[in-house]
């Protein structure tokens, strides 16, 4: 057996169902291979880029490596950013790219780079497969690279003449088992003891609790302790919003409601909470908050986040444990005015008008359209602040927010993965105008593979984000305004369905038309009025709320 049909072998066997790229000249076996697979289906895309983070989503989604490949060079390269995503957002991903050939690698030649030095830095394994004879091992703990321990991207490059060559006879590998670390019992035991101690006690809950499927127990937690819980934007839907202890998201580049609770609170819980995902800084700017720290890792050095108890297991089972050892405990409640607040803010939304929109109407009317679990996938932009800061969230991975490496344009593409890995369920992608135009092709790989998805664009002619930060922090700003093609003509030139809302209830009426229906590729095109932004500044700037 060849090569290309080994690594198709290996993946049939791991269950793999797609795989995102484009072919080139060094990889043609491969593709090749996997057309001739009854197992798995190639996805043809327009880009690199997009592969990546279509496989990035859905192995963000799925827990299971979604799988990209290119060829040499150029093509390789156009897979780092969403690899990287992967990295920061620690999701399991494969990326697989051809390679010069064995007699040329070591010497300059065309199109050869030293690929898995490039790749090293933001994969958990990069390596190449350097004889055909060890393709069954690579490929195998390539996979379980990817998903044991924290989760990440791995990449393996196929030198072209390997890819041709004959492996042997070779055994598929047994999948490693996942770790399963037991929490030790005096941690929990000391954990629980800090916790009844504490006056005001806050949780702070971040993606880990959704990687490690552990929504139900922290769930449980809350409503057994009255803990009160704020998530990060990565961590929306670890608990439901309708709960009275949730008290929505922190990471909001100014100082909002939920920070409150963090300026009283004398013990920070961290479950489930990277670094990556932000800045401990925002919620204790003087270190002087201890912290309990629950994850499956022990968390990188950061003198804004003092560790005084750190509990690394399965999150299943040291949730729970701690449960348990506060059994009768419940926390003070410091939550009805910050939950107020939200509410009040979010209320602003209700009413119709004419557009622009303001980006509470625009919220309010995407929640009102969205079913409680359909998938929403939420673009870098100033649109990423609003949807964090005020769209409920009801189950986790229903509101889908990149705070890892806060890529742009991630969610077009993104949302073809996310129908694959959910196809029962309806898939919308919030995007800015900036962000869209920066992967729109991927609107014919969505229209070619007929998958049903929709597009909320949010136009203001601006990269919006950099806009607000330098009215803030400048007063002014400059370089941050152009101009957008005739977005109807242009999606339409696509084969997808287009349409420009007038008010906010043509935008819930056209939202639920497009997710009810799944009928086809959908872009509904919203003007928003973002001179919100700098109201909310203001506003945030003299909110007092006592607790």
């Amino acid at each position: 057996m060849e090569t290309a049909k080994q690594i198709v072998k290996v993946l049939e066997n791991r269950n793999v169902k797609y795989v995102f790229g484009i072919p080139g000249e060094e990889n043609i076996h491969l593709v090749d291979a996997i057309n001739q697979s009854d197992k798995i289906q190639f996805i043809l895309v327009r880009h690199e880029q997009g592969a990546s983070f279509m496989a990035e989503v859905y192995g963000r989604l799925t827990g299971q490596p979604g799988v990209a490949t290119a060829t040499l060079g150029p093509g390789a390269i156009n897979l780092l950013l969403g690899v990287a995503d992967a990295q920061t957002n620690s999701t399991p991903l494969i990326a697989i790219t051809a390679q010069g050939g064995l007699n040329r690698i070591y010497k300059e030649s065309h199109q050869v780079i030293d690929l898995r030095a490039m790749f090293q830095p933001i994969t958990k394994w990069s390596t190449n497969i350097y004889t055909a004879q060890s393709t069954s091992e690579v490929i195998t703990k390539a996979y379980d690279k990817a998903v044991n321990g924290r989760p990440g991207p791995v990449y393996v490059g196929i030198p072209q003449d390997v890819e041709e060559q004959d492996t042997g006879k070779q055994l598929i590998a047994n999948p490693m088992p996942a770790e399963n670390n037991a929490p030790r019992t005096e941690e929990i035991n000391a954990a629980a003891q800090a916790i009844r101690q504490a006056k005001h006690p806050v949780v702070l809950a971040g993606n880990g609790i959704i990687r490690g499927h552990a929504c139900d127990a922290m769930r449980q937690l809350m409503d057994a302790t009255h803990l009160p819980v704020a998530t990060t934007f990565m961590g929306k839907g670890v608990v439901d919003d309708r709960s009275p202890y949730a008290l929505g998201v922190v990471g909001f580049m100014a100082h909002d409601y939920e920070n409150f609770a963090f300026d009283q609170a004398d013990l920070i819980i961290s479950i489930g909470y990277g670094l990556s995902e932000f800045n401990p800084v925002k919620i204790n700017p003087e270190g002087k908050t201890p912290i309990i720290h629950l994850n499956t890792f022990t968390e990188d050095t950061d003198e804004h986040y003092p560790v005084k108890i750190n509990i690394v297991a399965t999150l299943k089972e040291s949730i729970p444990a701690l449960t348990k050892a506060l059994a009768g405990y419940q926390a003070p409640a410091l939550q009805p005015a910050i939950k107020q607040a939200v509410t009040n803010e979010l209320a602003q939304g209700a009413a119709d008008s004419d557009a622009p929109l303001t980006p509470q109407q625009i919220v309010s009317a995407t929640r009102e359209a969205v079913d409680d679990q359909g998938v929403v996938l939420v673009d870098t932009g100033a649109l990423k602040m609003w949807m964090a800061r005020l769209y409920p969230t009801y189950a986790p991975n229903t509101c889908l927010i990149d705070n890892g490496l806060s890529t742009m344009s991630w969610t077009l593409p993104g949302a073809i993965g996310a129908k694959l890995a959910e196809p029962n369920k309806h898939i919308l992608s919030v995007m800015g105008d900036g962000s869209f135009m920066m992967n729109s092709q991927e609107l014919e790989t969505a229209v070619r593979y007929h998958v049903p998805m929709t597009i909320l664009l949010w136009v203001d002619k601006a990269y919006g984000l950099i806009k607000w930060k330098m009215d803030m922090e400048m007063g002014h700003h400059s370089e941050v305004d152009f101009n957008n093609p005739d977005f109807i003509q242009y999606v339409s030139s696509f084969g997808a369905n287009a349409h420009q809302v007038t008010s906010r209830s043509d935008l819930v009426s056209s939202l639920r038309d497009s997710m009810t229906k799944d009928n086809g590729v959908n872009v509904i095109i919203a003007p928003v009025d973002y001179r919100e932004n700098m109201k909310l500044i203001n506003k945030l700037g003299k909110v007092t709320i006592s607790l």
